[in-house]
């Protein structure tokens, strides 16, 4: 493996670089929190040769996401379920600027 494709990591959101403790340490929570996340399929870790859950640092954003809408007391069923709409409707809002974009550049 080349030294460039190890640096590559490192600004790879998606690349599992943390274990499972490592994980819950960072964003504040316990690994069955972790857990219950992956069981809700909210994030799906990767699993090492080993077997081991890792987790990247988009899955941290997301997981540290849920904690605080847990913390404010919302269940961890709909805490899930407003991150999905979040995400989906961040997703359409960048679909449409792109059009609006592309309609522009058109008419210019």
């Amino acid at each position: 493996m080349s030294r460039h494709t190890t640096g590559d990591r490192f600004d790879d959101d998606d690349y599992p670089a943390y274990t499972m403790g490592r994980a819950a340490e960072m964003i504040g929570s316990t690994p069955a929190f972790l857990r219950a996340l992956g069981d809700a399929k909210l994030i799906e870790p990767l699993r090492s040769e080993g077997g081991h859950r890792r987790f990247s640092r988009y899955q941290l954003r997301i997981a540290s996401r849920a904690r605080e809408l847990v913390d404010e007391g919302t269940p961890i069923e709909a805490a899930c379920r407003i991150i999905i709409l979040e995400d989906q409707l961040e997703e359409a809002q960048r679909i449409n600027e792109k059009l609006r974009s592309s309609e522009r550049q058109e008419r210019a």
